[in-house]
């Protein structure tokens, strides 16, 4: 078994207690953790692979309890830092869809400071790099780009999500897009929402964009169609996988949880080669990761909602 690096933000997520409202209207909160890559290394290691987090919390009460969540998660915490900065918070309200409603007052994820210590442990290893902050400035971005290097240099699986937010990025897209194709480039796996696929390649349809980005670079892409299931790509195969049906409360973490299942599978093979070989193994790789990604959206909050292997095996 391999072992995955998530590289990028971990925060607070405080979820407003009226569900099926946005937050002007939200009055009580509760505290749950969160962030993209934390979200995929607590997937990996509730399933039973080998995570490793590498991002930035504050030295405050906040950043404890995020790290101690991952640590009880089976989470390896080694390579986390710790700033003066206050630990980052983004408040969220579900709708009745379960979609979400959401405000980031960004801190201590933006501080990662690179660390070329650790670069000999990526070696033969997987990396996933899938912040929603990583590429807005700031020491993250230019350790996200140091670790994108060091990952190359040392023979490592990449994996690239690149969790568009548009509450981020404003109207500047054509810049996330530009800071993006680096990693498109580079990566084996890329994982798109729709949207994200469509605004990243400037195509109209699915076939298209994929088309465009491998391209660019990336080798296998998944694109994520909520209900509907994902959208598998390769240069000989092009196809949707169906999800499962479920009453999805809360949407936030599905995707993660989905990418997570699709790394611990891939982390299990003798030999990452036979990934681009089998079609059809990846074909059922991808549907075991719709359903993680499904049980997750039946549930409010991300990490708690993370299914076991027992779960997915169900």
């Amino acid at each position: 078994m391999t072992r995955v690096f998530c590289i990028g933000e971990l925060l607070i997520d405080f979820v407003a207690e009226n569900q099926g409202s946005n937050l002007s209207k939200a009055m009580n909160f509760t505290k749950k953790a969160g962030g993209a890559p934390a979200n995929v290394a607590c997937a990996i290691a509730k399933l039973g692979g080998k995570s490793s987090f590498i991002g930035c919390v504050g030295k405050d009460s906040f950043g404890s309890f995020l790290l101690d969540v991952l640590k009880n998660e089976g989470v390896d915490i080694s390579m986390a830092q710790r700033s003066n900065i206050f630990t980052t918070l983004a408040f969220v309200s579900i709708a009745e869809d379960g979609e979400r409603d959401f405000v980031f007052n960004r801190g201590a994820d933006e501080q990662l400071k690179y660390d070329s210590s650790i670069k000999t442990e990526f070696k033969k290893n997987i990396l996933h790099f899938g912040a929603a902050t990583a590429l807005l400035g700031g020491p993250l971005e230019k350790a996200y780009g140091h670790y994108l290097f060091d990952g190359l240099c040392n023979e490592s699986f990449i994996a690239f999500d690149p969790n568009f937010r548009s509450d981020l990025w404003g109207d500047d897209e054509a810049t996330f897009t530009k800071k993006c194709m680096p990693y498109i480039e580079k990566s084996h796996l890329c994982k798109f929402s729709l949207e994200e696929a469509l605004l990243l390649s400037g195509k109209d349809t699915v076939e298209e964009a994929c088309a465009f980005l491998h391209e660019i670079g990336a080798e296998i892409i998944t694109v994520t169609l909520g209900k509907e299931g994902t959208f598998v790509s390769t240069k000989t195969l092009q196809k949707t996988v169906p999800s499962i049906a479920v009453s999805a409360v809360d949407t936030t973490g599905a995707g993660d949880a989905f990418i997570g299942c699709l790394l611990y599978q891939i982390s299990l093979l003798p030999s990452i080669e036979a990934l681009f070989n089998d079609d059809q193994a990846l074909l059922k790789m991808v549907e075991k990761a719709n359903k993680a990604g499904a049980i997750t959206a039946t549930k409010f909050g991300a990490i708690v909602a993370l299914p076991s292997l027992t779960q997915l095996e169900a």
